[in-house]
C-alpha cells in the first residue's frame, strides 16, 4: 500500500448504470473496500430503477455517505422517513426504498453500502 492514493470517479473500475437512464453508480476498488459515487437523475426511484436489479422488495444495503448535490428522500421499511440534501452526511440502515425530490440529479458517495448495490442478484 503507497502513503497517498488519488484516484477519479471519473475513471472508475466499474460503472453501472440504473434502469431507464436514470442514473449510475461509479465504483472505485481500493484495499479497504468499495467507494462508490452514484448520480440519481430526476424521476429515480429505488423501487423502480434499482428493485429489479437487486431482487428484493427493498434497499438492503447499509449506506455511510455524503450528499454532493441534490435531495434524496428515504423511507424505511418500518414507516420512518427524511430528506437528505447538499452537505448532509448520511447513515442509512438497510430496508428501504429513496427517490430524488426535485429537477437536479442527486449526487452521492458512499463508502459501505456500494459494493453490491445495482448489481444483479
Amino acid at each position: 500500500m503507497t502513503g497517498i492514493v488519488r484516484r477519479s470517479f471519473d475513471s472508475a473500475d466499474e460503472t453501472r448504470p440504473f434502469a431507464d437512464g436514470k442514473g449510475r453508480l461509479d465504483l472505485l476498488s481500493t484495499d479497504k473496500g468499495a467507494v462508490g459515487r452514484a448520480v440519481f437523475e430526476p424521476g429515480w426511484k429505488w423501487s423502480e430503477h434499482v428493485k429489479p436489479l437487486a431482487g428484493t422488495d427493498s434497499c438492503q444495503a447499509a449506506h455511510t455517505g455524503y450528499v454532493v448535490s441534490g435531495r434524496l428522500h428515504v423511507v424505511m421499511d418500518d414507516g420512518e422517513e427524511t430528506e437528505f440534501g447538499e452537505g448532509d452526511f448520511m447513515q442509512v440502515a438497510p430496508g428501504h426504498d429513496a427517490w430524488v425530490l426535485g429537477d437536479e440529479p442527486c449526487v452521492a458517495l458512499d463508502w459501505v453500502g456500494f459494493g453490491d448495490y445495482a448489481k444483479s442478484s
